[in-house]
């Protein structure tokens, strides 16, 4: 593992004041963080000019379903109709700007751009082996991408071994960071409006609950040791599970192995929630409006939500949908405040002081991009070309989010040893501290949709439209 993603190792304790480097203007095209957002804006400047000017579609593609009647069987997949040349057209056009501006980006940083591109081309075809095997229609309903970019990351580095050409690719942090900028322009504070103070009750009052109890649990109580680890799984449970997780880790400087075992349990209980709360909700007869609000900010993943709140009628799924949304919102203040709690106070020795600059040094640049491109996006673009083309362009830009953020899951497995893995889980705490902070925010998290939506304290709201 590299050294920059070990945690900061503080100033011996005699030092009083913890002096950190200066910022040079040369930082902005050579540090990653710097390029992560550079590298996301340009995508998203050449997809916005294409949907305003209309002259072409900047979009990179995805697999599509396979595996049943329907969409027919893998073999049909790859026959060469249109639909199949359309598919490998957009992921040719992924793979040409990806490589490009990481190829540019490692050059920036001082490494071989040669050595560079060629690892990066193989790395892409095993994260399209990743992104086909979860278009399968079956597990594409159950098991994200990120489950099979670990699983065949992990037999890679575990069964066989990572050959040294690949590993100048294998550069995890960097791909995260550019899909989360991405992710950013996505998070829209329009949606806030279309479910008001109900959202914001259901999504933001009890998700910072839940972190600061998790958080007690496992640093006071169960006594993990590896407080990175705790507030990746603390920000997996309460927020949106992968996509916090990510971005938590990066902004605390947690290892492969802690993100790995929170965004690995996490996507196990989005399945058995996802199966089991509509199911639970039709029992028990709770209001669709409240069980689709329950859904919404307790289930991880936005598709599962999506799934498993339709499964209760319409209005359920467009109130579990909106409750997601609205908490997506969260990731990045959440890793902002992350970042700034460990600088100040997790990384902190007992006789040092932390000042600005070093808040500023140690902060990680990425989540501006992510907060600048939601601000922009949200305030700007929407209010000036409109709801429908900012839409279209979200669009256009979705899947090389959906890209990079495969390709990270895919490095991480390729990086992730078992035996380094077990060390972490130290006696099943981790599992008992995900386990219980969960039963805690289903807990919270339905008495609060209930006081607000079940019509007994609060006027019931229209959000059909």
């Amino acid at each position: 593992m590299s050294t920059k993603n070990k945690p900061v190792t503080p100033s011996p304790a005699n030092d009083d004041v913890v002096v950190a480097e200066k910022f040079h203007l040369a930082d902005l095209l050579s540090k990653e963080d710097w390029l992560s957002i550079w590298g996301a804006f340009i995508i998203i400047i050449i997809a916005s000019i294409g949907v305003i000017t209309k002259a072409y579609a900047f979009k990179a593609g995805t697999f599509g379903k396979w595996g049943d009647a329907e969409s027919g069987s893998i073999m049909k997949f790859f026959n060469g109709s249109v639909t199949c040349l359309t598919t490998w057209g957009g992921i040719t056009l992924a793979l040409v700007a990806l490589i490009v501006i990481f190829s540019v980006s490692n050059k920036m940083m001082g490494k071989n751009i040669g050595k560079y591109a060629v690892a990066f081309f193989a790395l892409f075809i095993l994260t399209c082996v990743v992104r086909l095997i979860s278009s399968q229609v079956i597990f594409s309903k159950y098991l994200e991408y990120a489950f099979w970019a670990l699983i065949l990351g992990l037999v890679i580095s575990n069964l066989l071994k990572v050959p040294e050409w690949l590993k100048p690719a294998i550069q995890t942090e960097f791909y995260i960071k550019t899909g989360l900028v991405l992710m950013g322009a996505s998070v829209l504070f329009s949606n806030i409006q279309k479910f008001g103070l109900y959202g914001l009750g259901i999504a933001w009052a009890v998700t910072p609950i839940v972190i600061i109890f998790m958080w007690i649990l496992g640093t006071k109580y169960l006594k993990l040791e590896n407080k990175r680890m705790v507030i990746t799984i603390a920000a997996a449970t309460s927020v949106c599970g992968t996509s916090a997780a990510i971005a938590t880790a990066a902004a605390c400087k947690a290892k492969k192995t802690d993100l790995t075992f929170a965004v690995g349990i996490s996507l196990i209980f989005t399945v058995l929630m996802m199966v089991g709360m509509p199911v639970f909700c039709k029992v028990v007869s709770i209001d669709p409006l409240v069980g689709g609000a329950w859904i919404g900010g307790t289930v991880d993943s936005t598709g599962a939500v999506v799934l498993a709140g339709n499964a209760l009628g319409d209005v359920a799924g467009q109130v579990a949908a909106l409750v997601k949304m609205i908490q997506n919102i969260l990731i990045g203040f959440v890793a902002f405040a992350v970042a700034v709690f460990f600088t100040t106070k997790v990384d902190k020795g007992a006789n040092q002081t932390v000042g600005a600059s070093e808040i500023w040094h140690r902060f990680p640049k990425f989540i501006l991009g992510f907060l600048g491109a939601s601000l922009f996006f949200s305030f700007v673009f929407q209010n000036t070309i409109g709801v429908d083309a900012t839409a279209q362009i979200l669009s256009d830009i979705k899947e090389f989010q959906t890209w990079c953020f495969a390709l990270a899951f895919t490095c991480i497995g390729l990086e992730t040893n078992f035996k380094e893995m077990a060390s972490q889980f130290q006696g099943g705490k981790p599992f008992v501290l995900y386990i219980v902070g969960q039963v805690f925010n289903l807990v919270l998290t339905f008495v609060v949709a209930w006081l607000l939506l079940s019509g007994r304290f609060f006027p019931i709201p229209n959000i059909m439209v």
